[in-house]
């Protein structure tokens, strides 16, 4: 597989106090989406249904989770003609206060997300102040009342010979349409795994574009329950639920920090590396965890390190971030030094890793020239069987180590 460029950072060029300082900023994949969000407009109805319906306007399906694409490194966008007939004509005609007032729980209602503007195309949808080409994200997962449009819209798809790219993780597209993919994907994802109130079980409903889910206070269907109901002319009052009082009457979208780390000898001439016994042989990442309640990521690099390999951490540096739409992690990566006398490797703590040693910065410099790939992936031509493998450039353990080898914990500018 071709490994794609990385995104540009904001304003590459650009010098300040803060880059002379730190040094340039780093973009990871999956980051650097050329859509503004403009999530301010996403309660505006009038905008949405100019939006969805504008010459320019392109939507990504996703069947499953999967996006349609010609091929594993370009997706491929449905036009408003396309999707009406799974959509209706407008599903922002009425007002968020009426469709929620309007309720049906027996009525399957497409997952539909509002993406963001791409401001390059001045071609695009004008509103007020702001000018470009909308995207939306729709769910053609065959499901309940919908399934037959669902089904009819997947195969006039494929009839052009398209295609939903099957498999967990796509590292193959362009940046910017990854970028725009991993918010799709995580959206619809999130939408997916909540279509049920925490607070009280009832079914909820998407609205404000796609980004939020409320608890309705009354059904069409006359549901009495979660599960099962009858239908009814008239609406029934659901059960009393906390999230219609005070301010936390809305249910937001998820993201899951997680630190991942690249770690430093007390000397500066070693890094800390893992593996998982799934992985292919010879191949090993840095370290990497979730950030638990009420602990500061400084705080769960350290433990993390700790209990997976004994390692002892003093300084921890935040070195980029990068979104991981499986299911929605934000991965924030950090530069770290262990402590004099705490370089011992001890792994009877967590016993997720099923080795972790110290590398010279050599071998880790010799492996990111030859010996970086995907998981399941081929090396580079040059590569020696037996020798380390590490992640692609697509991963941010990738440009974590890349750092390092390039003197991040030395005198000179950071990055």
């Amino acid at each position: 597989m071709t490994i794609p460029p990385l995104p540009e950072p904001a304003f590459p060029s650009l010098d300040s106090m803060l880059s002379r300082k730190f040094g340039k900023e780093v973009a990871n994949y999956f980051s650097g989406s050329p859509l503004n969000r403009v999530s301010f407009l996403r309660t505006d109805y009038t905008f949405l249904s100019a939006a969805l319906k504008h010459q320019t306007t392109s939507f990504l399906l996703f069947n499953n989770l999967n996006p349609l694409a010609k091929d594993p490194s370009h997706l491929s966008f449905a036009t408003y003609t396309d999707v009406r007939p799974l959509i209706g004509e407008n599903p922002y005609a009425k007002s968020e206060e009426q469709l929620i007032s309007e309720y049906n729980s027996t009525t399957t209602i497409p997952q539909l997300l509002f993406l963001g503007l791409d401001e390059r195309n001045k071609q695009g949808l004008t509103y007020n102040i702001y000018t470009g080409s909308p995207f939306f994200a729709l769910d053609v997962t065959p499901k309940g009342s919908i399934a037959s449009q669902a089904e009819s819209l997947i195969e006039s798809m494929q009839s052009r010979g398209l295609k939903f790219l099957e498999g967990r993780i796509q590292a193959a597209l362009p940046a910017p349409d990854a970028a725009i993919y991993a918010q799709a994907r995580a959206l619809l994802d999130w939408n997916a795994r909540n279509p049920f109130c925490a607070q009280c079980g009832q079914p909820t409903m998407s609205i404000n574009g796609g980004m939020k889910r409320t608890c309705p206070p009354k059904d069409m269907a006359s549901l009495r329950g979660a599960i099962g109901g009858n239908v009814g002319a008239a609406p029934t009052e659901r059960p009393d639920c906390a999230t219609r009082k005070g301010i936390s009457n809305l249910c937001f979208p998820r993201t899951d920090p997680t630190v991942i780390m690249a770690v430093v000898s007390p000397d500066g001439k070693r890094v800390l590396i893992g593996r998982q016994k799934r992985w292919p042989p010879y191949w090993y990442s840095t370290l990497a965890g979730f950030v638990e309640p009420a602990e500061s990521v400084e705080e769960a690099v350290r433990r993390e390190v700790w209990e997976e390999s004994g390692v002892e951490l003093g300084r921890v540096v935040i070195h980029s971030t990068q979104p991981w739409p499986y299911p929605a992690n934000l991965m924030i990566g950090a530069v770290a030094q262990c402590i004099p006398g705490g370089d011992e490797i001890v792994l009877k703590h967590d016993p997720e890793l099923e080795d972790a040693r110290w590398a010279e910065l050599e071998e880790v410099r010799e492996a990111l020239r030859v010996g970086t790939s995907a998981l399941g992936e081929s090396a580079q031509e040059g590569y020696k069987e037996g020798n380390l493998r590490l992640p692609a450039g697509t991963a941010i353990a990738n440009q974590l180590l890349t750092a390092v080898v390039n003197g991040f914990v030395g005198e000179a500018p950071k990055i």
